[in-house]
C-alpha cells in the first residue's frame, strides 16, 4: 500500500515536473567574490547592494547587470578571525541609515574567541565607504568552540535588533547551553539600540521574555543550534530561522 501511495503522487507531481523550468542565470557576470556569506541593500534610495566576504571585508556595488566595479566598504581583516565557520558573518543596516549612516556588523574575534556584534557609521564625504575607526562594540558573546557561531543579524518590524547565536560548536551542545537561560549562546537575542541601558552599550525591551525572571533578559527564543541565518516575513513579520543541522 505505502509502495502504491507513493507511486499515485508521483502519477500526480510529473505535469508539475515536466512544465517546471528552473533558468539560472549570472546576475552579475563581471563581478567576483571571495567566499561571500550575505548580500544586503541599504534602505536609502541608491540601489546598491552590499556583499559581506568571510574573510573580513565588504564590497558595495550598483545593482546593474552591466556593473563593471565592485568598491570596498569596509576592510576589517585586522579584527576578525577567520577559518572555518568563524569570520565576518553579516550585515544589518540601521531602518533610518539614510539619515543616521548607522550600520552593523556581526564576527568572530580571538583572545579569547568571541562573537562581536558592532556599529560603524558611513563616511560623511563619501556613501560607498564605511569609517572603520567608527566602531562602536554593542555586545561580546565568548565561544566555547570554532563552530555553531549562529551570525545573522537582523532589524526586525519593531526596530529592534536580532541577533542569531549558535549553542557554542563542538557538537551535540556539550555544555547544554541549548536549555540554559543563563547563557546567551543557542538563543535569539532581542536588544534596544537606540536605548541602552545603564552599563550596556544597548537596552532591553520591556517586553522581552524573560525580563525581571533573573535569567538572561536579552534572550527572545531559545533552544537553537545554530540559526545561521534568519529573515522577517514582510507581509506577516514572522521570524523563519534557518537553524543548521
Amino acid at each position: 500500500m505505502d509502495k502504491l501511495l507513493i507511486s499515485v503522487r508521483m502519477l500526480l507531481l510529473l505535469p508539475l515536473i515536466a512544465t517546471s523550468q528552473v533558468v539560472i542565470e549570472e546576475a552579475f557576470p563581471n563581478l567576483y567574490f571571495t567566499q561571500p556569506v550575505d548580500l544586503q541593500y541599504a534602505p536609502d534610495g541608491s540601489d546598491r547592494l552590499f556583499v559581506v566576504e568571510q574573510r573580513g571585508t565588504i564590497y558595495v556595488f550598483e545593482n546593474n547587470s552591466s556593473v563593471t566595479e565592485k568598491i570596498m566598504f569596509l576592510d576589517i581583516r585586522d579584527k576578525v578571525v577567520y577559518e572555518g565557520e568563524r569570520g565576518l558573518l553579516s550585515l544589518a543596516f540601521h531602518p533610518d541609515y539614510e539619515n543616521n549612516g548607522y550600520f552593523f556588523v556581526n564576527y568572530t574575534a580571538s583572545g579569547p574567541l568571541r562573537t562581536v556584534v558592532s556599529r560603524f557609521q558611513v563616511t560623511a564625504d563619501d556613501p560607498n565607504v564605511g569609517d572603520e575607526l567608527s566602531e562602536q562594540i554593542i555586545i561580546e558573546i565568548n565561544q566555547p568552540f570554532t563552530n555553531h557561531n549562529g551570525g545573522q543579524i537582523a532589524f526586525g518590524p519593531d526596530g529592534y535588533l536580532y541577533i542569531g547565536m549558535g549553542d557554542g560548536g563542538a557538537g551535540g551542545d556539550p555544555y547544554g547551553h541549548g536549555q540554559n537561560l543563563n547563557s546567551l549562546l543557542a538563543a535569539m537575542l532581542r536588544i534596544d539600540i537606540l536605548n541602552p541601558d545603564i552599563g550596556l552599550n544597548y537596552g532591553i525591551p520591556d517586553d522581552n521574555p524573560f525580563v525581571g525572571t533573573g535569567y538572561k533578559e536579552e534572550i527572545y527564543a531559545y533552544g537553537l543550534r545554530n540559526p545561521w541565518r534568519f529573515s522577517f516575513d514582510p507581509v506577516t513579520d514572522i521570524c523563519w530561522i534557518a537553524d543548521v543541522g
